[in-house]
């Protein structure tokens, strides 16, 4: 008897394409997790003792930080999939596949951009960053650069805004001198038909009066005795 296949041409009973799983490797995982959370609870007892708060979890070890805030010289880009859709890749899991917006620097995934950008400004990812939430304190020099290049920068504006604001009387003034053509045109053109048919008349009163007057209903006036 032939054994059975099934729609890839491989045996019913045949299941290598299924997911092998380490069991040794996910039970060292195991232990490592339990004895992390056992050394966690004898610090939380410690510090308990002390005085303190318990730890809510296990603490990374971060960079320390070695450098004043710096402003991000990269959009953010939060409204770049706005209206899209997009297929997700890895709906389940962790990691950039997830839908949202994910931080590769803290490897977090965000449902929405408030709790993405409170992230990317909190003190956690800016001590990933090896940044401090400090700013730089600006000298009197870059302060005044500073407002020559916004004064500049606002001179450009109003010159453009006053050549736009002229462009657009000019272009109001192109649009009503044309509506006003297109009106005496039509005008014009209703006074030369008034015109027309009034010659029109004229010329047939001459070719045939008593028809004209029979139709204009003063044919009837006359006698009838003979």
């Amino acid at each position: 008897m032939a054994d059975k296949q099934g729609a890839y041409a491989t045996k019913a009973s045949d299941t290598d394409f299924r997911r092998k799983w380490d069991k040794e490797e996910y039970a060292e995982r195991a232990k490592k997790k339990d004895d992390e959370e056992r050394e966690r609870m004898q610090e939380n007892e410690e510090r308990l003792k002390q005085g303190k708060k318990p730890l809510k979890g296990k603490k990374k070890d971060l960079p320390k930080p070695t450098e004043l805030m710096k402003r991000r010289d990269n959009d953010l880009e939060l409204d770049k999939n706005l209206g899209k859709t997009m297929v997700v890749q890895n709906p389940g899991g962790r990691g950039p596949g997830q839908p949202g917006f994910h931080c590769e620097t803290c490897n977090r995934t965000y449902k929405d951009s408030v709790g993405y950008l409170d992230h990317v400004n909190g003190r956690a990812h800016l001590r990933a960053l090896g940044q401090t939430t400090r700013i730089e304190r600006s000298t009197l020099e870059q302060v005044r650069a500073k407002i020559a290049f916004l004064r500049a920068q606002t001179k450009e504006a109003s010159q453009a805004k006053a050549f736009d604001f002229d462009q657009r009387l000019a272009e109001i003034r192109d649009k009503e001198l044309a509506v006003r053509a297109e009106k005496k045109a039509a005008k014009k053109a209703e006074r030369d038909k008034a015109r027309l048919e009034l010659a029109q008349d004229a010329a047939a009163m001459q070719v045939d009066p008593d028809g004209m007057l029979s139709m204009m209903g003063f044919a009837g006036f006359g006698t009838s005795k003979k």
